[in-house]
């Protein structure tokens, strides 16, 4: 079932690259007592998500913050590595938290798995962007097969 307004975040452990390796983090850790604007993307480095949705989000991150949002995060179904090397070259710093969902736990309880393995990519998430606050959702914004708008940190801006 995909999450909607007003369910809980689910409980999950992502990765998160600190200066002393990948660290565990929690969905609790990460939204609890927070407003937070979380998007996905198929996959780092990937086309869009390279060129639009990551940058987007770079962009617009100090708007976003201005309403009230105490952090940014950036989730794919890669390995903790891929997506601090994918930080770096986005020249991310401490604008957004680049979380990895390495087996895709968090994606699927989510309910917004994607089967990419007709592209070679096995199971990944589905380009979104949710909102929620101390845990619980308040927006979710799924883009259609092949879409890029409504998660789209401009739209996302936008609803909040």
């Amino acid at each position: 079932m995909t999450i909607k307004v007003g369910d809980a975040i689910p409980a999950a452990t992502l990765k998160v690259m600190t200066a002393e390796g990948p660290n565990a983090v929690t969905t609790d850790e990460l939204f609890k007592g927070k407003k937070v604007v979380l998007f996905s993307v198929p996959g780092a480095f990937t086309p869009t998500c390279n060129a639009k949705h990551l940058p987007g989000y770079v962009e617009h991150a100090a708007a976003i913050r201005a309403k009230g949002v105490d952090s940014i995060v950036c989730i794919a179904v890669n390995d903790v590595f891929v997506m601090n090397a994918w930080g770096k070259a986005g020249n991310v710093g401490d604008k957004i938290v680049m979380a990895a969902d390495g087996n895709g736990d968090f994606t699927r309880a989510l309910g917004l798995e994607l089967n990419a393995t007709g592209f070679g990519m096995g199971m990944r998430g589905q380009r979104f962007a949710l909102v929620a606050e101390d845990g619980v959702v308040k927006g979710v914004y799924v883009e259609g097969p092949g879409e890029f708008k409504v998660s789209a940190a401009d739209y996302v801006l936008g609803q909040l």
